[in-house]
Formats: C-alpha cells, sequence, structure tokens
C-alpha cells in the first residue's frame, strides 16, 4: 500500500469523535474524494497522529474511526531559528524545509534592515505552509511559531531567560569560530539567530555578543538568511 494522504486535525480536535471539518474536510471530501472505508492519516502538529478509516461522509464534515494512534517522542536536540524578517517569496521554501528537517521552532523578528514591516503575530497562511509541509514529509510534528517585537534588544530580552545555548550567525564574527554538528546537535535546546537579507547591522551583532550569544559562521561565503538557516538544520541532522 503506498502512502496515505494526510490530513490535519488540530489541538483539541485530535479526539474522539475525530472529525475533518472546514477546508480539511473539503479536501478529504471533495478533491480526494474519500469514501467510507478508506484508511487516511491524521495528526496534530504536535507530535500525535494515526490512521485511521473514513466512518462517515456528509457535506462540511468527515467523521473517522482510528486504527491505530502514536506519538512522537520528546525532543531531546531542539533547533530554534530567528530569522530577521524579511519580505520574501522565499519565505515558504524556508518554512516547507523547516518542516522536512525538523525544526523546534522559528521566531521572525523586526531587523534593522529588514525589508517591510514584521506583523503583530504569526500569519495563518504561515502556519497552512508547514502543514502543507509536514503532509508531504510526513512529520507529525509542526515547528513552532512566533514574533517578537522590540528589534534585535527585544529578542535578546525575549531569549534571556530560557535554558538554551544561543548563537549570532554572523559573516564578519572575528572570533574565527565556524559553526560545527556538536554546536547543533548537542543534547538540549539551542536558538540560533540569522540576519535579514540586508543583513546584520554592528550594533545589532554587538547587542547580541553583549547578552551572551556566541558569534559564529558558517563559512567564508554569504548566505542568504534561508539557505543559513537550512545549512544549521543540515547540521543537527548529520549529528
Amino acid at each position: 500500500m503506498g502512502r496515505l494522504d494526510a490530513f490535519y486535525l488540530p489541538g483539541d480536535a485530535f479526539a474522539p469523535p475525530y472529525a475533518l471539518t472546514g477546508s480539511e474536510a473539503h479536501h478529504c471530501a471533495r478533491v480526494l474524494r474519500k469514501a467510507v472505508g478508506d484508511r487516511v492519516r491524521v495528526f496534530d502538529g504536535a507530535g500525535r497522529e494515526g490512521e485511521f478509516v473514513v466512518s462517515e461522509v456528509a457535506r462540511e464534515r468527515v467523521v473517522l474511526t482510528p486504527v491505530s494512534l502514536r506519538e512522537t517522542p520528546p525532543e531531546t536536540n531542539a533547533v530554534w531559528l530567528a530569522a530577521g524578517f524579511s519580505r520574501s517569496a522565499r519565505r515558504d521554501f524556508f518554512l516547507e524545509k523547516a518542516v522536512e528537517l525538523g525544526a523546534a521552532g522559528i521566531v521572525f523578528w523586526q531587523a534593522a534592515r529588514s525589508q517591510g514591516r514584521m506583523p503583530d503575530a504569526s500569519k495563518e497562511a504561515w502556519t497552512a505552509t508547514l502543514v502543507a509541509a509536514a503532509k508531504q514529509c510526513g512529520a507529525a510534528k509542526l515547528p513552532a511559531l512566533d514574533v517578537v517585537a522590540g528589534g534585535a534588544a527585544g529578542l535578546a530580552a525575549a531569549w534571556r531567560d530560557r535554558a538554551c545555548r544561543r548563537y549570532l550567525l554572523w559573516e564578519d564574527a572575528d572570533s574565527g569560530r565556524r559553526l560545527c554538528v556538536a554546536d547543533v546537535a548537542a543534547p538540549g535546546s539551542a536558538l540560533f539567530v540569522l540576519g535579514p537579507e540586508g543583513g546584520l547591522t554592528e550594533a545589532e551583532a554587538a547587542l547580541f555578543i553583549d547578552a551572551g550569544f556566541v558569534p559564529a559562521s558558517l563559512g567564508e561565503r554569504v548566505l542568504r538568511w534561508e539557505t543559513a538557516g537550512l545549512a544549521v538544520l543540515a547540521l543537527r541532522l548529520a549529528g
């Protein structure tokens, strides 16, 4: 049997009676034309998933009966990416690959050289992109999404008391330190700050370093922000 078609059932809805509604029900019944007796995969984005049988198909509701349920074990290594907000068509690509490569969370922050203004809260369209990626790659857990106001100072303050390793990815890092697998794949959580499309300012870099972030580079080439983030996640997989 090939891969089962997947559907998203978030939060408290992932409980008896299991039922798809809204756009997920429409996609299941009207687009993919699932019928009673068909098997599907359902996940909640927080690590719970299972195989289900379609037991009832109505106009705006698809009722499901669980065949098997499972839960993704808690992560021993959680990688968060804090990306300077960029008005970029590559954002969807970045979000998709973050799901595929297992990012624990993505934080957007308003940098001095950000293109456009960051919204006050994460957008539903961003979550929809994560969900679509999880359906394609088989992930049961979505990266957490957050936006942090206050620029570099706001981001540094928001993560000041969080028990994790904190790194500043900066092409002008003069420490000579190159990020390695051990930095990314070590147990515990880690936050990696990425500049926006236009890069970090000297003042922003100094603020992060003064706040205890470890400056490191990903090599001699200047990487686009989304490339740098995915390089970090690739190092995690290598560990």
